[in-house]
C-alpha cells in the first residue's frame, strides 16, 4: 500500500488516471519507518487540485521567499517539522540514483520478489494465480494443516537463521499469511539463501513440529509478549521499570 517500489521510472500514476497519490517514503526511498518513525507520506495531486493542498506553501515573492496560504487551500492539517529530514533524505536518494537508477530499483525489486516466490512455491501455497510485483503474500495454511506449525512459528524460526522475519497475518483475508518484500538490494545468492531457510523450516516442521513451534532458540530474547510490547514499548533505558 502507498508504495511505488515496483513502478519507479516505469510508469507514472498520473498517466494511469489517478488524481491524488499518497506515497510512503519508507522502503521505496530508503527512509526509516520502524520505532514509530518519523515516517512521511507526501501527497501529490494533478494540477487542477493543487490549489486545494494544505498550506502554507513556499513561494517566491517580490520580497523574497515566503510562506503563503493559497486562496483555496484546506489550511493547516499537520505539524510537519518532525518529518523534514525524512523527506530530505528521500530527495537525496532520488537525486543520487537519477532516473535510470530509480528504474533499476523497480526492475530489481520485482525480479527478486518473483524469483523468491518461485523458490517457495513447493513448500508454501499462494492465494492468487498472478505474478507479483515488488512483494508477495504466501500462505502457510497447508503447513499448519499437516503439522500444526503456524505462520508466526515460521517467522520466529527465521530469526535463528539470521533473517528478518516477514510480516505475518496480513492481509487478513489470507490464512496464515506471510508477506515478503525482498527489495532490490538483495543479491541472487541472498535470495536463494532466504528461500533455503524458508523451505528448510517447512521441512523441519514435518519431522519435528515442536522444535519450530518453540523457535527462536538462538536469539537473546525468545518470544516477547507482542500485545504488551505494542502497548508499552521499551525503547530507552528510561522506559524500563525497576527490577525488570
Amino acid at each position: 500500500g502507498a508504495n511505488l517500489n515496483a513502478i519507479l521510472g516505469v510508469v507514472r500514476p498520473g498517466d494511469m488516471g489517478f488524481d491524488i497519490v499518497h506515497s510512503n517514503l519508507h522502503k521505496t526511498f530508503a527512509t526509516p519507518h520502524g520505532g514509530g518513525g518519523p515516517g512521511a507520506g507526501p501527497v501529490a495531486v494533478v494540477e487542477r487540485l493543487a490549489q486545494y493542498l494544505p498550506g502554507p506553501v513556499p513561494r517566491r515573492t517580490p520580497d523574497g521567499p515566503r510562506w503563503v496560504m493559497p486562496e483555496h487551500s484546506i489550511g493547516r492539517v499537520h505539524g510537519r517539522h518532525g518529518n523534514f529530514l525524512v523527506v530530505l533524505r528521500a530527495l537525496t536518494y532520488m537525486l543520487a540514483l537519477g532516473g535510470p537508477g530509480l528504474r533499476a530499483v523497480a526492475e530489481r525489486s520485482v525480479l527478486n520478489a518473483r524469483y523468491l516466490a518461485s523458490l517457495l512455491s513447493d513448500a508454501y501455497t499462494f492465494p492468487y494465480d498472478a505474478p507479483c510485483m515488488h512483494e508477495f503474500v504466501a500462505s502457510a495454511s497447508e503447513v499448519k494443516r499437516t503439522t500444526g506449525v503456524r505462520a508466526m512459528d515460521i517467522a520466529k524460526a527465521l530469526l535463528d537463521e539470521g533473517i528478518h522475519a516477514p510480516t505475518v497475518y496480513f492481509p487478513l483475508i489470507v490464512e496464515e499469511a506471510l508477506m515478503v518484500e525482498p527489495t532490490e538490494t538483495e543479491s541472487r545468492e541472498t535470495v536463494e539463501a532466504i528461500a533455503d531457510a524458508f523451505n528448510a523450516i517447512a521441512a523441519r516442521a514435518a519431522t519435528d513440529a515442536a522444535f519450530v513451534q518453540h523457535a527462536p532458540h538462538r536469539t537473546p530474547v525468545s518470544r516477547p509478549d507482542d500485545a504488551l510490547a505494542a502497548r508499552k514499548p521499551v525503547l530507552t533505558w528510561d522506559d524500563m521499570e525497576p527490577n525488570s
